[in-house]
C-alpha cells in the first residue's frame, strides 16, 4: 500500500485519508492533484507517477476542470483529439446537464 504524505491531505477532503492508498487508485490521485494541487503537490505526483500514466489520465477523465484539462493539455503536449471530454460528444451531454 502506497501512502500519500501528509501535506496531500487538504487535496482529499472527502475520503478517509488514511485509507487512500495511490497503487490501488492512482487515476483518483493524479486527478485530484492535477486539478487542485499546489506546486509541490505537482512536484510529487511527477516523482511518483510517469509522464505517461499522468497523459493517460489527462485523456480519459471526465474528473477535472475544463480549465484544468486545457491547461495540462497544453503543458504535457497532448493531442486534443484523444482527449475524451473535448469530443464533441461529450460536450454536448455536458451541455445538456450543465447549459452554462
Amino acid at each position: 500500500m502506497k501512502r500519500l504524505p501528509k501535506f496531500l491531505k487538504p487535496y482529499f477532503w472527502e475520503i478517509d485519508f488514511k485509507r487512500l492508498d495511490a497503487d490501488k487508485y492512482p487515476r483518483y490521485v493524479i486527478e485530484r492533484i492535477l486539478d487542485y494541487g499546489d506546486e509541490s503537490a505537482l512536484r510529487w505526483l511527477g516523482k511518483n507517477f510517469t509522464l505517461s500514466e499522468i497523459r493517460k489520465v489527462v485523456c480519459q477523465t471526465r474528473a477535472l476542470s475544463m480549465r484544468s484539462v486545457y491547461f495540462w493539455v497544453a503543458v504535457l503536449g497532448v493531442d486534443k483529439k484523444k482527449v475524451r471530454c473535448l469530443s464533441k460528444d461529450f460536450q454536448k451531454i455536458y451541455r445538456a446537464i450543465w447549459p452554462y
